[in-house]
C-alpha cells in the first residue's frame, strides 16, 4: 500500500511540507484511498444504550437497501462488541488486501462488511484496548478499506457517547443518524444523551426507531407489550425528531441472526425501514 501512496504523493500539494510522508500524511483526504472510494451516503446507527438492537437495525437496513438494488456496505465500529459478521454468517481469517486497501468480504447478496472480528483468531477473542486505539481502528476501517463504489455505508456504533461515536461523527462524512430505542423510560433517558451529542456536533438525526415495541402471540395474534407501553411517539416529539417506525420482538428474526442468515428474513419491516431511509437520504434509483 505504501508504494501506491508514494506515487500519489508526487502530485500532492502537501508533499515535502512539515516532513509529510505516506506514513505521516497531513492530508489523508487526498490520499489514494480518498480518491478511490466513492461512497454517496454515510448513515450511522446509534443509541447511547447497549442491548436495544442497533446491530439488528443496521442489518435490517442493509438487507432492505440491498434488495432495493443499492450498493451497500456495513462498517462495524463496535470494536469491543462486534456482531455484524455473525449476523451475516461471515467468518474471519481469509481477508485479502491490494495496494488500495483491505478487500471487505461480501455476503451472499453482495453486502460489503468490515469488522474487527474478521481479523481475530476466533470470534470470541476479546479486544482489550483503550479509547484512542478503538478510535484509531475505526479511522483505519474508513480510510484503508477498499469499498470502491457504495450507495450507502451503514456504520453500526457502540453504546455510549465516547471515543468511537465521537470519532465517527467528526472524522467520517456522516449524512445522518438513525437513533434506536426501546420502550423502557430508562432507555429513552440514555438515548436523549445521544441525541444531544449529535445536535451539539451538528450531525442530522434522520429519525427514531423503537425496537422490541411489542410481540404478537403466535396463537391469537394478540399484541403483547413485553417491555411496557411504548413511548415512541411522545419521545420523538420531545426530541423534535421524526419517528422512523416501531419494530416487534420477533423470535424468527432472532433465530436467523444467530444462524447468520438474516438475508433470508422476509418480514415487511425490512422494506419499511429501508424505504423510510431512502426518503430522508434519497439517491437515484440504481
Amino acid at each position: 500500500m505504501l508504494t501506491a501512496l508514494k506515487d500519489k504523493c508526487k502530485t500532492c500539494s502537501a508533499s515535502g511540507q512539515d516532513g509529510c510522508s505516506p506514513e505521516t500524511c497531513s492530508q489523508p483526504e487526498k490520499s489514494l484511498m480518498g480518491s478511490l472510494n466513492q461512497i454517496k451516503k454515510v448513515v450511522a446507527v446509534m443509541s447511547g444504550k447497549g442491548g436495544v438492537g442497533k446491530s439488528t437495525v443496521t442489518s435490517l437496513l442493509a438487507v432492505g437497501l440491498n434488495r432495493m438494488g443499492y450498493k451497500v456496505g456495513v462498517l462495524d465500529s463496535d470494536i469491543t462488541g462486534p456482531s455484524i459478521p455473525r449476523i451475516f454468517g461471515i467468518e474471519g481469517g481469509n481477508l485479502k488486501a491490494t495496494d488500495f486497501g483491505i478487500i471487505p468480504p461480501q455476503t451472499g447478496s453482495g453486502i460489503k462488511i468490515i469488522s474487527v472480528n474478521l481479523f481475530l483468531p476466533g470470534e470470541d477473542e476479546p479486544v482489550i484496548w483503550r479509547g484512542p486505539l478503538l478510535a484509531g481502528m475505526v479511522r483505519q476501517f474508513w480510510e484503508e478499506t477498499d469499498w470502491r463504489e457504495l450507495d450507502y455505508l451503514l456504520v453500526d456504533l457502540p453504546p455510549g457517547t465516547g471515543d468511537v461515536p465521537l470519532t465517527v461523527m467528526q472524522s467520517l462524512p456522516v449524512d445522518g443518524i438513525v437513533m434506536v430505542s426501546a420502550p423502557q423510560e430508562l432507555v429513552l433517558m440514555v438515548v436523549k444523551k445521544a441525541v444531544k451529542m449529535a445536535n451539539k456536533l451538528g450531525v442530522p438525526i434522520l429519525g427514531l426507531i423503537e425496537n422490541m415495541s411489542y410481540a404478537c402471540c403466535p396463537h391469537c395474534n394478540e399484541r403483547l407489550e413485553l417491555f411496557g407501553p411504548s413511548h415512541a411517539q411522545e419521545a420523538a416529539a420531545q426530541m423534535n425528531i421524526p419517528l422512523f417506525g416501531q419494530l416487534p420482538w420477533n423470535p424468527q428474526l432472532n433465530r436467523l441472526m444467530d444462524q447468520g442468515k438474516i438475508e433470508d428474513y422476509k418480514g415487511d419491516e425490512v422494506t419499511r425501514l429501508s424505504e423510510e431511509l431512502v426518503k430522508r437520504l434519497p439517491l437515484e434509483k440504481p
